[in-house]
C-alpha cells in the first residue's frame, strides 16, 4: 500500500492527495507537523520536505514526480495525456506553474511585507494571463480533467487565504476553479485546515 507523508496546509501535499483520491485506491496518509518533523523524514528525502510517497522499497519526493508515478501505476482514470507530444507539452506547463506561480508561495508566506506583496502581484498577474483559456474550454487541456488541473487547484483554493484578488477579466479562471472544487476527489482530499482557508 502507498503511504503519503503530507502536511495539512501544504499545497504540494494537497496535489498528491487529490491524485490519490481521483484514483480511488487504497492508501495511507500520515500527517506531518512541519514545526516538528519526524526524524525519518530527513532520512527519506534530502530536503526534509513533504510530500513524500513510500511504496515498498520506493521513496519519492517532489509532488509532480509523485503524481506521475501514481498515474503510471494506476492508469485509470489517466491524468497525464497518452499522446507523447501532448504529454511533453503538459510537462512543460507543469514546469511553468512551478517557475511562474508556485515559486512565489514562500514569498507570500514570508514575514517580509514587501516580499509577500511582490509575490501576490506576480501570482495575480500570471493567473490573469491564463484566464482567457477558460472562455472556450472546461479544463487546462480542453474538456478532460488532467494533471495540469490537479497541479494548479491547490493554489486556486488558497487565493483568499493568500490575500490574492483577481481582476474582473480573470472571471473565466474563477469559474474553472469552481469546477475543480466541486469534484468529489477534490472535496475528499481537503484537510480540516484547508477547508478553513475558504469562507
Amino acid at each position: 500500500m502507498m503511504t503519503l507523508y503530507s502536511a495539512t496546509t501544504c499545497p504540494y501535499s494537497h496535489r498528491c492527495r487529490i491524485v490519490l483520491y481521483e484514483k480511488g485506491m487504497d492508501f495511507q496518509i500520515i500527517d506531518v507537523d512541519l514545526h516538528n518533523k519526524p526524524e525519518d523524514l530527513a532520512i527519506m528525502t534530502p530536503y526534509s520536505r513533504v510530500p513524500v510517497l513510500m511504496e515498498r522499497d520506493l521513496v519519492l519526493y517532489e509532488s509532480n514526480i509523485i503524481n506521475e508515478y501514481i498515474d503510471d501505476r494506476f492508469p485509470h482514470p489517466q491524468l497525464m495525456p497518452a499522446d507523447p507530444i501532448v504529454r511533453a507539452r503538459a510537462r512543460l506547463l507543469l514546469h511553468r506553474f512551478e517557475q511562474e506561480l508556485f515559486c512565489h508561495i514562500d514569498g507570500i508566506e514570508s514575514s517580509n511585507q514587501k516580499a509577500s506583496e511582490k509575490a501576490r502581484v506576480a501570482i495575480r498577474d500570471n493567473l490573469t494571463v491564463i484566464a482567457p483559456v477558460f472562455v472556450k474550454q472546461k479544463y487546462m487541456l480542453g474538456d478532460e480533467f488532467t494533471m495540469l488541473d490537479v497541479a494548479i487547484a491547490p493554489l486556486l483554493w488558497r487565493l483568499d487565504h493568500y490575500g490574492i484578488q483577481l481582476p474582473k477579466q480573470a472571471a473565466p479562471l474563477l469559474k474553472f476553479a469552481e469546477r475543480l472544487f466541486s469534484r468529489p476527489a477534490f472535496i475528499d482530499a481537503l484537510t480540516a485546515s484547508e477547508k478553513a482557508m475558504r469562507k
